[in-house]
């Protein structure tokens, strides 16, 4: 995966974990097609290199992790052009939820409307203590249209999340960990210095098994407990034929630390 340094989104390594930083800071970061587009690239790229344990998605700037979908571009939208507009932000948060690589959001500012609903799509949220979070499309005349209305309910349980969509209200950052919105909260200038200790963490574990387990999670959700659970043998059954199973194993049994290879 190669590294961007300038451009409406940054790409840089920090050891095995990829930072993705949302860059139109002079618009808080709102989400265009150009950026939806470079992020379906560079989430193709990720899942590709080998070498990459870990996503972190974050914002530029002090103010937002991104302000959501670019009002601007909807104003002139017609009934189709919101359909393929949805449908656009759709894909490409489905591609952040099913990329085999962890992904975490390191929410440093305002996450709204469409950047809440990306913050949703990672497995991980972290938030900056002064940062809100929310979803606030009906006050625009307009419900949330890149997920907002079904993972956030999951996320969250349905009474709280109808508060969020049917009033448009956000909620800080105490709230949002308390809720299980996120899963923890620090000062700014301590948050893209968490998210990548948080990351870190996958450099050591087995890249096929954490893939495994967040796929058996993801395709599970929405299935009967009875089929969910078949998904989870079936992906639990494939570990055994990783090269990193025997070494997990082996390691545990002479007492010494695993050496993952992702094979």
């Amino acid at each position: 995966m190669k590294e961007v340094t300038e451009g409406s989104l940054l790409i840089r390594r920090e050891g095995a974990t990829a930072v993705l930083t949302l860059n139109r800071p002079q618009a808080l970061n709102a989400l265009n097609e150009e950026v939806l587009n470079l992020l379906r690239e560079a989430l193709g790229a990720a899942a590709q290199d080998s070498m990459l344990r870990c996503l972190v998605i974050t914002g530029a700037g002090e103010r937002a992790f991104c302000a959501g979908a670019d009002i601007r571009q909807m104003r002139t939208m017609s009934v189709d052009d919101g359909r393929r507009w949805a449908q656009l932000g759709h894909d490409v948060f489905q591609q952040v939820e099913g990329v085999r690589l962890p992904a975490i959001a390191a929410i440093n500012g305002l996450a709204l409307g469409g950047g809440c609903e990306l913050a949703l799509a990672c497995d991980f949220r972290v938030i900056a203590d002064e940062a809100q979070i929310g979803q606030p499309e009906i006050r625009l005349g307009l419900i949330p249209g890149w997920g907002g209305t079904q993972r956030l309910p999951r996320l969250i349980g349905v009474t709280r999340a109808a508060e969020m969509v049917l009033t448009g209200r956000s909620i800080g950052a105490a709230d949002a960990v308390r809720f299980g919105l996120a899963n923890g909260a620090v000062p700014r200038e301590l948050l893209l210095g968490h998210a990548l200790e948080f990351a870190a963490q996958f450099a050591t574990l087995p890249p096929l098994a954490v893939s495994y387990a967040k796929r058996a999670m993801h395709l599970g959700r929405d299935l009967p407990l009875r089929e969910a659970n078949g998904v989870e043998i079936d992906l639990f059954s494939q570990c055994f034929g990783t090269a990193d199973k025997d070494e997990g194993i082996a390691a545990f049994l002479e007492k010494r630390a695993p050496r993952f290879r992702g094979e």
